[in-house]
């Protein structure tokens, strides 16, 4: 029998969730979770136009590059969304310009970073280098907060989640999480961001009480299978052979098929966390705790962790005469990105 999970509502909605992943995603150029971020995005109303305004606000905090390259990934989507028939919604863009000039800048960015703040901001760093203060108040809050299409909480939201997935800007991090909750994002939901961008870091485990059967140890024996890291912990060899399988997130194992001359194949039962079932020519499947998915034997197909969540299932090798498993090619990340975007989970397969 399966121990039970818990499952806790998150104070994020969809779309905050989706913002967020997309936020800490340009911030570490994770260009795969940035591509499921923006299809779950999409999914819950974000319009092209908002989703430019994302990255045009986080290249302020990224840089230019991380942004340039944020930008491409949703161009390309975009554009493969449109050949394959289901085109983003384009919004109302803001009219371009090239910004605010001279003094009015930075009076109107004066006027909004005090607003945004509670109070005005001076003296200390700003006093010591005004050269940036000035950038700060008349391109930043001047020309960015200026724009339309997203609203201050939204662009807070993003950039919360964009400093928090990066060590070095913790103490910009802890001043946006105040000015967040002055606009608009409560203390629950930026506790809420804070966490889903730790529990998305590169080489971050899960808390221990996450499963009832643990993590387990490295996968080596099948890395080579696998991209990203996963972990192996029997549960019987005998009879049936049972074996709980945890994936990091992203993680995935290689396209494969389980042979045998009569019976095999395979049984999956979700544990814990949030990861994806597919069949070679079909749509992927979202597993969640409880799904379980019946593998026969001579199907192909590839099974893994969520862009932005640990997965965990027990695999279950069904008996049979001369089982054998013929490993083929990765799921690369293109193709990884399209079966995860947007699924939702049915209770069983």
């Amino acid at each position: 029998m399966i121990a039970a999970i818990t499952t806790h509502a998150s104070p994020l909605g969809e779309l905050d969730s989706a913002l967020a992943r997309a936020g800490a995603a340009v911030a570490r150029g994770d260009q795969t979770a940035l591509a499921s971020a923006f299809e779950d995005g999409f999914a819950a109303g974000l319009t092209l136009a908002q989703a430019r305004e994302v990255v045009g606000q986080l290249y302020a905090y990224c840089g230019f590059p991380r942004a340039l390259n944020a930008a491409g990934t949703l161009m390309k989507l975009v554009q493969d969304r449109a050949a394959a028939g289901t085109p983003v919604p384009a919004g109302e863009p803001e009219p371009e310009r090239a910004g605010l000039l001279g003094d009015k800048a930075l009076e109107l960015g004066t006027d909004n970073q005090t607003k945004l703040c509670g109070a005005p901001v001076k003296g200390g760093l700003f006093d010591f280098h005004p050269q940036l203060d000035a950038y700060l108040k008349a391109h930043l809050f001047g020309d960015i907060f200026a724009r339309g299409n997203l609203d201050w909480r939204t662009r807070e939201l993003v950039t919360v989640a964009a400093l928090a997935a990066r060590p070095e800007t913790a103490p910009q991090c802890a001043a946006h999480v105040g000015i967040a909750q002055l606009n608009g994002v409560t203390p629950e939901q930026t506790d809420a961001i804070l966490a889903l961008v730790r529990a998305t870091a590169p080489g971050t485990r899960p808390p221990a009480d996450w499963s009832p059967f643990g993590i387990g140890a490295p996968n080596d024996g099948f890395a080579q299978y696998f991209i990203g890291h996963s972990y192996l912990q029997p549960l019987t060899t005998s009879q049936v052979p049972a074996f709980v399988v945890t994936f990091e997130p992203g993680c995935r194992n290689n396209w494969h098929v389980h042979h045998a001359a009569t019976g095999g194949g395979q049984i999956l039962i979700c544990t814990a966390g949030r990861g994806f079932y597919q069949e070679w020519g079909k749509p992927a499947v979202e597993m969640t705790p409880g799904v379980t998915v019946n593998i026969p034997a001579g199907v192909k197909h590839w099974h893994g962790a969520a862009p932005n969540s640990w997965f965990q299932h027990i695999a279950i090798e069904v008996p049979g005469t001369e089982p054998r498993n013929e490993w083929l090619e990765p799921v690369d990340n293109d193709a990884y990105a399209a079966a995860t975007a947007g699924k939702t989970s049915p209770n069983t397969h």
